[in-house]
Parts: C-alpha cells; sequence; structure tokens
C-alpha cells in the first residue's frame, strides 16, 4: 500500500498529538510532534535566560539556534516518542504552564520556524509519517496524501488539559488552563508568520462530542480512502 503523508493541524490541546502518534501506531509509520519541537526551543530560551521579566530576546535566541539540538528518540516500552534537547529527554519540562505561555510568542518568529520547517521536511521525507501542528497541511506538507484539521471547544480543551495536568501532579486552576488556550488560540490564528488556518483540502473533525475510539474510527476511514 502507499506510504501516506498525513498532516494534522488545530488549535492547542485538542488532541492533535495523541491522535497522530495513534495513527502512526497503527500504521508503522513515523511520528513528528512538530508542537513539541517548539516548546522544546522555548523551554532553551526559558533555561538560558533569553526572557527576563517577561520579554524575550529574540536576537540572542535567533543566534542560539545553530547550536541547539532538538529530535525525538522511540522509546519501545512505551511505544511513544520522547523529546530531546541537546540529548537530554525533556518530554516532562516542556508541559508546563510556563512554556505554554511562551511557546506561541517563540514559534511566531520567522528564524525560528524557517529552521524547524527544514527539520520537519526532512522528516518527513519519502512518506510513512504523521505530523502534527499548526501549519503542517499549509506551509510544511502543503501536498500531504491526507490533511486533518482538529478542533474542539475552548472549555473542553482546557478540562481535558486540566485533567493531564492534575494526573502528572502539577497544581493548576481549570480557568487558568482556558485563559492560557485562548490566548493561544488568538496568537496562533493572528501572527503574521505562518498562522493557524484550515487548509482548503483539510477534513475538518470536531472531537468535542467524540470518544478516541469514534474519532479514531473516523480517521482509519479517511486513511483507508488515500491508500
Amino acid at each position: 500500500m502507499k506510504r501516506l503523508t498525513i498532516a494534522i493541524d488545530g488549535f492547542s490541546s485538542g488532541g492533535k498529538s495523541t491522535l497522530a502518534r495513534t495513527i502512526a501506531a497503527r500504521l508503522g509509520y513515523v511520528f513528528v510532534d512538530s508542537g513539541a519541537m517548539y516548546r522544546a526551543v522555548t523551554l532553551y530560551a526559558l533555561r538560558h535566560g533569553f526572557v527576563r521579566e517577561g520579554a524575550l530576546d529574540e536576537a540572542a535566541l535567533i543566534a542560539a539556534m545553530d547550536e541547539m539540538g532538538v529530535g525525538f528518540r522511540f522509546d519501545s516500552e512505551s511505544g511513544t516518542s520522547r523529546v530531546l534537547l541537546d540529548g537530554e529527554d525533556v518530554s516532562g519540562a516542556i508541559r508546563t504552564i510556563e512554556v505554554s505561555d511562551l511557546v506561541s510568542r517563540v514559534s511566531s518568529i520567522g528564524a525560528v520556524r524557517e529552521k524547524l520547517v527544514a527539520a520537519q521536511r526532512e522528516m518527513g521525507r519519502g512518506g510513512g509519517v504523521v505530523m502534527d501542528g499548526r501549519d503542517i497541511g499549509t506551509v510544511v506538507f502543503p501536498d500531504a496524501d491526507l490533511k486533518i484539521f482538529l478542533t474542539a471547544d475552548p472549555l473542553v480543551r482546557a478540562r481535558r488539559r486540566y485533567d493531564e495536568l492534575r494526573a502528572g501532579g502539577v497544581d493548576v486552576s481549570l480557568a487558568e488552563i482556558e485563559r492560557n488556550i485562548r490566548e493561544r488560540d488568538l496568537l496562533d490564528q493572528t501572527r503574521e508568520i505562518s498562522p493557524l488556518r484550515q487548509a482548503p483540502d483539510a477534513i475538518v473533525i470536531d472531537n468535542s462530542d467524540m470518544t478516541p475510539q469514534e474519532q479514531m474510527e473516523r480517521v482509519m476511514e479517511l486513511v483507508n480512502s488515500k491508500r
């Protein structure tokens, strides 16, 4: 069967990475979490003092991009990809509110996007890849075989994220999570470089009231129609 390039775009905390990871595992494809790459760069900026009193030193971050190592390592025990920053597993560290509050600003920097988009295209060369993010179907892989635009009500997304963080021992309020999600939605859609847009040929899936099984069944119908 044809090895597809599958692009999944959509709003934050909509379940894109979980869906993409599940699809990749089902098909034996490579999973690339592009959002995690931007989060890793954001964590680097925080750790290296590029953020002072809420202000981001974009020039310093851009200058550091060539020295920064962002990648993935497949964990055979969990069956998931771990996010690496300069060789360190930062899969948990990139999911904090501090990173979430800054990642949209970091991802709006042209030089950052240029470097990561080039890396993402290299990862997806030859098909057999599932990649999720904000501009995968519009910028990274405009000719993807299958494009999905995933969305859900902001409050539903906030509750999911809240449950995930609480399960991980993070003490945070639902109101804070919802605020962060709504702010990120606005920033993602209004940034000048590669704003979040639904590709004209993308299939929209609103999973507000869908179970994971129902969502997966719908996606596999789409996948099989393209294979």
